[in-house]
């Protein structure tokens, strides 16, 4: 199998020093995964973050570091912030390990790629339905012709209207992805793609917690308003053209532009505490409301019966609209120099992003019981919006870059890979509401040079042993979002080196690699609270990953693998002028698992049938910094049957069988509240092949 993401143009899976997994549609079909974190949830090393503070949509935690900025769509920055769906991927590739040589800034743990269908010259025209309990429905398309020997086209389209087993959830999607390829001569090859989306959904804030941990009612209960919502739309269009000019010579150039628009009016648990009059659950009325937990003392304990606690509901509101063009020119060139073959990609990437997040303000959020609270409106309680006085952050950054990678073959069974990058990000952050901690005009312009090298030795072309070191820098203004205390800081900087092997299997259709690493960030940066970060010095990952995708058989599927991270704060930094960092040194990193496990697998045991099963265990993991609240293990086992015949499939997903309580998504800010994964559920899915 080969890859194409970014710089690495067509190169072999075995050739890349360092551990990566593709997850291909079939696995993604197989499994039920219609969103992104569904196409994720199998890859070992990978967790969760839920909508908080600033950031909203998927929030990708890799390796133990945040790939929040690390998201990329065929090859580009997919940076907004919005919930993606599978309906438009053909596959989703996760490289983890510093690669900021390939992919610029960010990428310390880890990028995540998804690759678009794209036109083929084999027709197909594909029809999906799919039926789920809590009222899921959902729609999709695939149709795909060729208009003649030098053009065709594809168009996926999807539209969904889901509830979940958590009250009051419930989400509306529709989206198309035409693309157009054109082959206009031998050489150039030249494909047009767009992606169209809106999501009207609501964000899950998840459970506050309490007494060290999420709070202990039922795993379905909603803090919230019911009008809660977020509304995105994603407007997408890309170009690429890539022209074979010689045997040994390909050039490529690619764009892409992007919009992203947010209305988000959402609401979330908050403080937790006592009335000292009687509550009223006709008005929400809390007389002498006392707070026991807030951010600031995440981890309280209190004996007060949870019947007699009460939750402060804050407004989480804003308006973002998010953009980005970029370009980006390679050349690959294949020669040689006496015994030694080279393939060398060198090439640069240009590009402007813009941000403008306007914060609207709640009044008159109710109080509600932290037990069974009432599903109330807006309109009902009467809280309002305002956007009067609130501050309006708005910014923009420019990317120039050139890089170059050279894979040197030296003889039969090494090779050497070597590259380096040269970036400069200049980035400008202004706000009409200056705070205490939150300047009003922020510039910063970094130029950073990022390595990566590596020695891989080949004894067979099924065997490959490597060693790599990398390095990557995050800015402090990547994300050019509200990030208050972080204008000013110096850009995250790491290093890693791995050591592993890849070994293929059943001539090349099973792979399983194994790989230690350690990777040192300094200049850490961290959540706090609600848009709010500090400097924590640095710290250090030591870990371990194993992983296994492919088919033994034609029949026969497997994917999973192993991730052991051992996190630690190993320097608390400036404590002068930040006290509370002291508290820090030692502990572990937020929505760190020491342990992973993953395994999926199906078999067609007859000519029409297969089944399969899926387990993913976590241990538990912390839900801040401060190590205050825990996030309890959990094993959840999910299952699939599937009827298959020349036209059509019926197949049956079992999601989560045992119903057991568990917490996929992670929370930082507010002292770190926690979102409970989906309970026992079933989707029965009906797929339609016209040709």
């Amino acid at each position: 199998m080969a890859t194409s993401i970014g710089p690495l143009a067509d190169v072999p899976l075995q050739d890349i020093p360092q551990s990566i997994t593709v997850v291909t549609q079939q696995l993604m079909q197989a499994q039920g995964a219609r969103s992104f974190e569904d196409a994720l949830r199998y890859v070992p090393g990978i967790t969760f973050g839920a909508a908080e503070g600033g950031a909203i949509g998927n929030n990708v935690t890799l390796r133990g570091f945040s790939a929040r900025t690390d998201v990329y769509l065929d090859g580009f920055r997919d940076r907004g912030q919005y919930y993606r769906d599978t309906f438009s991927l053909d596959s989703v590739s996760v490289l983890q390990g510093p690669s900021s040589m390939l992919f610029g800034r960010g990428s310390t743990g880890g990028i995540i790629n998804q690759e678009s269908k794209t036109p083929t010259w084999q027709p197909h025209d594909v029809v999906q339905g799919t039926l789920g309990t809590s009222d899921q429905y959902r729609f999709t398309g695939d149709f795909n012709h060729a208009i003649n020997g030098q053009a065709a086209f594809r168009l996926p389209v999807m539209a969904q209207t889901v509830h979940s087993t958590r009250d009051v959830m419930h989400n509306q999607d529709y989206g198309a992805a035409p693309s157009l390829r054109l082959r206009l001569n031998p050489k150039l090859d030249v494909t047009l793609t767009s992606l169209l989306e809106r999501n009207h959904d609501m964000a899950d804030y998840g459970l506050p917690p309490l007494n060290g941990r999420p709070a202990s009612v039922d795993r379905d209960t909603f803090y919230g308003l019911t009008s809660d919502r977020t509304t995105q739309d994603v407007k997408m269009v890309s170009a690429r053209i890539r022209y074979a000019a010689q045997p040994w010579l390909t050039l490529r150039n690619r764009a892409q532009y992007v919009r992203y628009r947010i209305d988000a009016v959402e609401t979330a648990p908050g403080k937790v505490g006592t009335c000292s009059g009687t509550f009223d659950p006709a008005t929400l009325n809390c007389p002498g409301f006392a707070t026991i937990r807030t951010a600031g003392n995440p981890g309280s304990f209190t004996n007060t019966p949870l019947s007699d606690l009460y939750v402060q509901l804050g407004g989480h509101a804003r308006n973002i609209l998010d953009t980005a063009a970029f370009d980006q020119f390679d050349a690959t060139w294949k020669f040689t120099t006496g015994p030694l073959a080279h393939q060398l990609v060198t090439g640069g990437e240009v590009g402007r992003e813009t941000y403008k997040n306007q914060t609207v303000a709640f009044s008159n959020l109710p109080i509600v019981p932290l037990v069974d609270p009432p599903h109330v409106s807006a309109d009902q309680f009467g809280a309002t919006l305002s956007n009067a006085g609130q501050n309006l952050a708005q910014a923009s950054a420019t990317t120039y870059a050139g890089y170059f990678n050279d894979t040197i073959s030296i003889g039969e069974h090494w090779k050497v890979v070597g590259g380096l990058r040269w970036d400069r990000y200049a980035a400008h952050l202004t706000n009409t509401v200056p705070s205490s901690r939150n300047v009003a005009v922020a510039d910063q312009t970094v130029y950073r040079n990022s390595i990566r090298t590596g020695i891989l030795y080949q004894p067979t072309a099924a065997r490959t042993y490597y060693v790599s070191w990398g390095t990557s820098f995050d800015p402090a203004l990547e994300t050019l979002t509200v990030r208050t205390g972080q204008e000013s800081l110096q850009p995250q900087t790491s290093r890693s080196l791995e050591a592993g092997l890849k070994y293929l299997f059943f001539n090349g259709n099973l792979s399983v690699d194994l790989a230690g690493f350690q990777v040192r960030q300094n200049n850490t940066v961290v959540q706090v609270d609600t848009g709010v970060y500090e400097a924590t010095g640095s710290q250090r990952i030591n870990g371990g990953q194993l992983g296994f995708t492919g088919r033994p058989s034609p029949k026969w599927q497997i994917f999973g693998g192993y991730t052991y991270l051992d996190g630690k704060i190993t320097d608390p930094g400036d404590i002068a002028t930040n006290p509370s960092a002291a508290g820090d040194n030692g502990n572990t990193p937020a929505n760190m698992p020491r342990n992973n496990v993953t395994l999926w697998t199906d078999y067609a045991f007859l000519p029409s049938w297969s089944a399969g099963t899926g387990v993913v265990w976590q241990s538990p993991r912390y839900a801040n910094v401060q190590n205050a609240v825990s996030i309890p293990a959990f094993v959840r086992w999910d299952a699939t049957l599937a009827f298959m015949r020349e036209h059509y499939d019926i197949r049956l997903n079992l999601i989560n069988i045992t119903d057991v309580t568990y917490f996929d998504n992670v929370i930082q800010s507010d002292g770190g509240r926690a979102a409970p994964g989906a309970g026992r559920s079933a989707l029965v899915t009906v797929t339609y092949r016209f040709d």
